[in-house]
C-alpha cells in the first residue's frame, strides 16, 4: 500500500463566535493550560473561574465583533487558506506517498483531537506537525507538542511523528516578511519615521527559566532589518499583549507607542512577525487600540503591515519547509 502522510497545520485558536459564551469556552481552555499560566493551580483556578471568566468574556467578545467576518474570525479564515495553499503546492501525491493537509487549533475548533483522528481514520501512518509559530515559546509550540502527544497517546497505533522546527531565521520566511513590509510602505502617502517590530510577549520568568523565545524574536527582527536595510535607529523591537501584574519581556509595545508619540514621532509602521495570520492581537490590539494610544500621546498615523496570511510567497515558504522535513519519507 502507498504511504499516507498527514501534514497537521496547527494554530493557536479562536472562539467559535464573537459571543460571551463562546469566548468563555475558549478562554477557559486557553487560560487553563499550565503552559500558558503556571501559577499555583488552586489559586489560579479560583482567579480564573471567580473573576476572569466572569468579567473578561463580555469585553473580549465586543473586541472580536469588531474584526469578525462572514467566514468567521480572520485567524480561522487565513488558516484555512494556508492549508488549502499548502495542499495545492504539495499536491495529493508526492513520489510514492499520498499527502493530506489538515488544520488543527490548539484551543477551540477544529480541535487537535478531531484533526488527528481524521488523519488517522484516513490511514496516515506518518504525521508532520507544522506549528504556525516562527519562534519557539513553551506557551505556544511547547503546548502544541503536549497536546499532540496527549491525543496520540490515547491510540493503540501511533503514527510516526515529525515536527517542523521553529523557522524564525528561515530565509524564505524572512523574505516573505520583507516583501510584505515593502508592499505596505509603498502604499503610504509618506514614509514612516519609525518602524516597530512587535512580538507577543511572555512573562520574563519564563525566559529566565530557559525559554529561548527572546533570542528567536531578536534574530527574526535583526534578519528582517538587514533584509530591509534599515538603520539601527529607525526601528525598535517590542513585546505586546502582556497579562497580569508580573514583569513580561520588555520593552512593552503600548508604552513604547506612547513614548514615541510624546517624543514627536508622527508616523509609525508596526510589523508583527510572530503572527503568520492576522488575528485579534494584530487587527485590534495594534490596529485599533495601539493607534489610539499613539495618537493620544501626540502621534498622527499608525499603520499596520498585514501578517503573511495567504501571500503566495509565504505559501511557497510553507511548502519548502514541509518538503525539507518530509525528506526520507518520500
Amino acid at each position: 500500500m502507498a504511504r499516507r502522510i498527514g501534514i497537521l497545520v496547527s494554530q493557536l485558536g479562536t472562539p467559535d463566535a464573537p459571543t460571551p459564551s463562546a469566548v468563555r469556552r475558549y478562554l477557559r481552555q486557553f487560560l487553563g493550560d499550565r503552559r500558558v499560566v503556571d501559577l499555583n493551580p488552586v489559586l489560579w483556578w479560583a482567579i480564573l473561574n471567580g473573576m476572569i471568566l466572569v468579567v473578561r468574556p463580555r469585553k473580549s467578545a465586543a473586541l472580536y465583533r469588531k474584526i469578525w467576518t462572514a467566514e468567521g474570525s480572520p485567524l480561522l479564515r487565513f488558516s484555512r487558506a494556508q492549508v488549502e495553499g499548502l495542499q495545492a503546492r504539495l499536491g495529493e501525491r508526492m513520489g510514492d506517498a499520498e499527502i493530506r493537509v489538515a488544520l488543527a487549533m490548539r484551543y477551540g475548533n477544529p480541535s487537535m483531537s478531531s484533526a488527528v483522528e481524521d488523519l488517522c481514520s484516513w490511514g496516515a501512518d506518518r504525521i508532520l506537525l507544522f506549528p504556525m509559530y516562527p519562534q519557539y515559546a513553551g506557551a505556544t509550540r511547547g503546548s502544541t507538542y503536549d497536546e499532540v502527544f496527549r491525543v496520540l497517546g490515547r491510540r493503540r497505533f501511533v503514527p510516526t511523528l515529525r515536527v517542523v522546527p521553529p523557522f524564525h531565521g528561515d530565509p524564505e520566511y524572512i523574505g516573505a516578511l520583507a516583501a510584505s513590509v515593502r508592499e505596505k510602505i509603498a502604499t503610504l502617502s509618506a514614509p514612516p519615521q519609525r518602524i516597530m517590530i512587535s512580538f507577543h510577549g511572555i512573562p520574563q520568568r519564563y525566559a529566565d527559566r530557559g525559554d529561548p523565545y527572546p533570542e528567536h524574536c531578536a534574530l527574526t527582527a535583526r534578519l528582517l532589518a538587514e533584509r530591509m536595510q534599515w538603520d539601527p535607529d529607525s526601528f525598535v523591537m517590542t513585546y505586546q499583549s502582556r497579562f497580569g501584574r508580573e514583569p513580561w519581556l520588555r520593552p512593552y509595545t503600548d508604552q513604547t507607542l506612547s513614548r514615541l508619540g510624546a517624543e514627536g514621532v508622527k508616523r509609525v509602521l508596526v510589523v508583527c512577525p510572530g503572527f503568520v495570520a492576522d488575528c485579534l492581537e494584530t487587527l485590534d490590539e495594534i490596529g485599533n487600540l495601539g493607534r489610539e494610544q499613539f495618537r493620544s500621546a501626540g502621534g498622527e498615523s499608525l499603520d499596520l503591515a498585514p501578517c503573511l496570511n495567504d501571500r503566495p510567497d509565504w505559501l511557497d515558504a510553507m511548502a519548502s519547509l514541509s518538503r525539507r522535513e518530509l525528506a526520507g519519507w518520500i
